[in-house]
Order: C-alpha cells, then sequence, then structure tokens
C-alpha cells in the first residue's frame, strides 16, 4: 500500500511538473502469453497449466518522466499462472514491480527505491534484472553519488533485496569508488581506470533463527557458530595501451555461512534438501587479457572461485537471494544445439579458463576459434568446448556461417542428476543467409548433435523469411534420431519438435506468434542457467517502445 501511495505521488508531482514545464516521458511494455497443450509423448504434463489452468503469461509496464533534473520511474508487473518463477508449478500476483525516483544536485546524485547497479564485474554485489528467468535482485533502498570531477566518483548504498512484490530481510550496505587515470603520451597512450568496493550483509534474526535449527539436525563435530555479518571487498582495475587491453579483479569475502551442495547431504528443516550449510572465506581472482592488431583479435580469461556464494539467505539455493553475479567463463552459444549443453557459473568450486582468436582473411572470409575449460579446484572435469567458426560473405547477397564444436559437460553437476556419465556431443552447424533483394531475405539453419548420453542425438533445421521491414516467418523442428530416453509411457520412440512463428514489427513495436513444441533443457540468459521441463503449447510475445 505504502509503495502504491509513494508512486501516485510521484506521477501525481511529475504531471503537475509536466503541465508547468513539459518533462520528458518515455516507457517500455512487454508481455508474454502461454497457451499449453498437453503432449504425454514429450513429458509436457504434470505442472498446473497443464492439468487445469491451461493459460499463463506475465506483462511489465515501465514508465519514466525526466524533468529540472529528477527523474521518475514505476513498473507494473502482472503475472497469471505464471512458470517463470518456477518452471514446474504456478505463480500469480499483481502490483508495482519496482518505483525510483532520482535527483541530480550538483556534483551529488541521489536515488531511492528499487535501484539496480554493480561493484566492478559484479562479483560482491549486483543489483539486477532477468526476467526469462524470474530475476529481480533490485535494492529497495538508497543510494548517494558523488563525482569528485569529471574521472572519480564515490557511491555508497543501504537497503534490502527484493523477493518478487516484497523483500529479503536483513540488510545490505556498500561503498564504490572507481576511477579513470591517462598516462604516457598521445603516441603511446597507456590508461588505467582503477575501482574498489566494499559489502556488508547483516542477517535478519529471522534467518539467523532458521539457520540455528539447521544446525541442531547435525552432528556435533559439524556444527558450527555462525555469524550475523558478513563482509566482501573487492579491487579492480582496466589497463588499455594501444591494441592491448587487461582486467583484472580480486574479491574476498569474510566468514559466512552458505549452503555447499557439494558437501555431503543432511536432513535440513523446510523444503531445502540439497546439500549443507558450511563456514567459510571466500575468494574469486578474475583477469581477461584481449589484443587486437590488424585483423587478428585474441582474448584470454581466467578464473578462480572458492566459496563464494553470496545470499541474503543462507539456506536459499539455486537462483534466490543472490547479492552478487559470478562471471562465467564458457562461450554464449546462440545456434539452438550448440547452446543445448551450457553451463552456469559455480561458487563453490571453480576453475575456468577461455581462449578466443578471431581472424579476419579479408572483407569476405573470417574465423573464430574458441577454447572454454571448466574444472573443480580439485580437478574434476564439469564443462569444455572447443568450438570453430568460418563467416564467408559474398558481396551483399549471401552469408554463410559454418563450423564444428565439441563439449563435455557435467549434467550430475549443472542439473543435479545423480549417477549419470558426462554428456560428450559433437555439433556440425551451418547457417546460409541469401538476400533476394534488399527487403526479402532467406535464412537457413542445419545442425547435427552427435551423443550417446542424456536424450541422444538430434537433427535441427530452420527456415526464415524476411519481409523487411514489417514481417518474418519461420518454421524449425527438432528431431531426436537416436533416442535414449523413455517418454512418460515408458517408450523410447524418435521424437519431432517442430515450431511455427510468425513476427511482425511495427516502428517501436514487435509482436511475435509462435505454436512449439521444446524438448527438456537448460535455459539461459546473460550467463545464468537452469532447468527447464518440455512445453508444448502456443506462445505470444509483445514488446513495445514509447
Amino acid at each position: 500500500m505504502f509503495r502504491n501511495i509513494l508512486c501516485l505521488l510521484f506521477f501525481s508531482i511529475a504531471t503537475f511538473s509536466y503541465a508547468q514545464d513539459k518533462g520528458i516521458i518515455s516507457g517500455a511494455f512487454e508481455t508474454n502469453a502461454n497457451i499449453f497443450l498437453r503432449d504425454s509423448a514429450i513429458n509436457a504434463i504434470n505442472i498446473p497449466q497443464y492439468d487445469h489452468q491451461f493459460f499463463g503469461g506475465e506483462a511489465w509496464l515501465n514508465l519514466n518522466y525526466k524533468i529540472k533534473g529528477f527523474t521518475f520511474g514505476s513498473r507494473f508487473d502482472m503475472f497469471h499462472n505464471s512458470n517463470l518463477r518456477n518452471p514446474t508449478g504456478s505463480y500469480s500476483g499483481t502490483g508495482i514491480g519496482r518505483w525510483y525516483v532520482k535527483k541530480e544536485i550538483d556534483k551529488v546524485e541521489i536515488s531511492a527505491g528499487y535501484l539496480y547497479d554493480q561493484i566492478g564485474s559484479g562479483f560482491i554485489f549486483r543489483a539486477f534484472e532477468t526476467r526469462p528467468l524470474f530475476i529481480d535482485n533490485a535494492l529497495y533502498g538508497v543510494s548517494a553519488k558523488y563525482q569528485f570531477n569529471e574521472n572519480w566518483h564515490l557511491m555508497g548504498f543501504a537497503g534490502k533485496q527484493k523477493n518478487a512484490f516484497e523483500t529479503y530481510t536483513g540488510n545490505i550496505k556498500g561503498i564504490r569508488t572507481e576511477g579513470f587515470v591517462s598516462l604516457g603520451t598521445e603516441e603511446n597512450p597507456l590508461t588505467l581506470a582503477p575501482g574498489f568496493g566494499f559489502v556488508n550483509r547483516t542477517l535478519s534474526d529471522e534467518y539467523m533463527n532458521a539457520v540455528v535449527d539447521v544446525l541442531r539436525t547435525y552432528q556435533e563435530a559439524d556444527r558450527f557458530k555462525p555469524v550475523y555479518n558478513t563482509y566482501a571487498t573487492t579491487i579492480y582495475n582496466t589497463l588499455n595501451y594501444k591494441g592491448l587491453s587487461l582486467y583484472t579483479e580480486v574479491a574476498l569475502k569474510s566468514n559466512d555461512v552458505f549452503n555447499n551442495p557439494f558437501a555431503e547431504k543432511q536432513e535440513l528443516v523446510g523444503d531445502n534438501t540439497l546439500g549443507k550449510l558450511v563456514k567459510a572465506q571466500g575468494s574469486v581472482f578474475y583477469g581477461s587479457l584481449s589484443y587486437v592488431m590488424g585483423n587478428l583479435g585474441v582474448t584470454v580469461e581466467a578464473k578462480r572461485t572458492e566459496n563464494f556464494s553470496f545470499r541474503v539467505d543462507p539456506n536459499l539455493t539455486l537462483l534466490r537471494g543472490m547479492i552478487n553475479f559470478l562471471t562465467p567463463l564458457n562461450r554464449q552459444n546462440t545456434f539452438r544445439l550448440t547452446a543445448r549443453y551450457s553451463p552456469a557459473a559455480l561458487d563453490i568450486s571453480e576453475m575456468a579458463y577461455n581462449f578466443d582468436v578471431r581472424y579476419k582473411f579479408s572483407k569476405a572470409l573470417s574465423a573464430n576459434v574458441n577454447f572454454s575449460d571448466i574444472k573443480t579446484l580439485e580437478g574434476d572435469r564439469l564443462f569444455q568446448e572447443i568450438f570453430t567458426e568460418l563467416i564467408y560473405k559474398y558481396k551483399r547477397k549471401w552469408q554463410l556461417t559454418s563450423g564444428l564444436q565439441l563439449v563435455t559437460y557435467n549434467q550430475e553437476i549443472y542439473e543435479t542428476k545423480a549417477e549419470v556419465p558426462l554428456v560428450k556431443t559433437v555439433v556440425p552447424y551451418i547457417d546460409l543467409l541469401y538476400k533476394f533483394t534488399p527487403q526479402k531475405s532467406l535464412r537457413a539453419e542445419f545442425q547435427y548433435m552427435e551423443t550417446k548420453q542424456d536424450f541422444g542425438s538430434w537433427l535441427f533445421g530452420l527456415l526464415e523469411f524476411g519481409l523487411a521491414p514489417r514481417w518474418s516467418f519461420e518454421a524449425s523442428g527438432m528431431y531426436n534420431n537416436k533416442p535414449k530416453k523413455a517418454n512418460s509411457k515408458g517408450e523410447i520412440e524418435k521424437t519431432l519438435y517442430p515450431t511455427f512463428g510468425i513476427v511482425f514489427f511495427n516502428e517501436g513495436q514487435r509482436y511475435s506468434l509462435r505454436y512449439v513444441k521444446q524438448v527438456e533443457g537448460i535455459v539461459c540468459s546473460g550467463g545464468i542457467c537452469r532447468l527447464e521441463p518440455a512445453f508444448s503449447g502456443v506462445r505470444f510475445a509483445m514488446n513495445t517502445t514509447f
């Protein structure tokens, strides 16, 4: 109620100011609508939407108003039988999902409400939103930023983390300072962009009592004294010299209580049955070196993570209550089969490397080779990918993209599936774009995945016909040609997962309507992944800005 009154007050002020001085109003609207069609052949069953609801969707309306150094913003959220929060459940809720006000006063910028921000790469703090995975970790509080000069600033914040239409209890507070230093000469420029951050999380009595209740279920040797306060700090810097760029960051966390899914399992209270609570210090070491010279571009990354689960409540798991964000080092693939087995960054034990080389032979021909390797600190294999890509352009008439991907994927760790073997895949792919005219184009994809694990081997094909600037028509099919898993009837059958879609564009508006059958698998957005069940039905989406 308080939030609604505040939003109404803000926009009443904004409306009055608009009548006087005419500020700037902007906004965006987004909605998804799903019709669920039960299909036992692909295991699209046994969730409320298939059993009796049949429809689910979400909508978001953003409004922003700027005038005389003020910025007012509000977002209306609606969830109706939505499966975003829990892919196997149903969630409904309506209300003000976000409001904020920001004011610039000389060198000071003051903000209050639901705020998005981060420190460095986000290792110790990142307040962010990822709608496809129902993540909205906004900070409900205040922040103040002081700009010393055009190169240096200091920012401080305090508040609680958002949890749907409520907030988690407990408090988060922190500071960040960043700057820019130019050294060298015009012929030999050298720049530094250093930064420092500090965050403190204080557990509420509610969460501390829950931790104590869990510890009481442990054997005496596994018990420890929990702490209310956890401190995390990070120091980072970007160095640029001609075509060379080096980013480094070190983050440390004090003794903290967190859930370790790799530890020996214990019987916990509530609905949490993964891992057990432990107490330990944490660290992240990250470096990224990139070099560009002529037609050659090289990037090398490395990250070491140990015990860096940082949440508002130690009992939370999966994607809930994350204060920070750990950058994944694997390549972010876009083709259907090359993206099928994608790893999420692990916060307990991970040693990751990524090596990427791009070379442009000519205006028409370019190549990319990428290698990712991820293990636990103990040396157990988590993920490995070898990816090659060759792009050839013929005038402005057509473009050919082709390559090969080899992946090793630890399904037991990333999907918490017990006693399953490492998934090993080989995926050749080809993508051809042909332009009949500047307005008419046809794009065709073909991919094949050879694997003896999980669901078995796959074929994927897609045709997309574009009529710029308004229309796009698509048809695709994903075919399980060498199946390994049985369906709900206990049968192992070759299965086709078709998709047919139409997309319409109108200036700042985009509408899409698709009939979809989708296999169970990992869904990733922005480097954050989760396992989702099979889908069968119709999907409508609308996006517009104004």
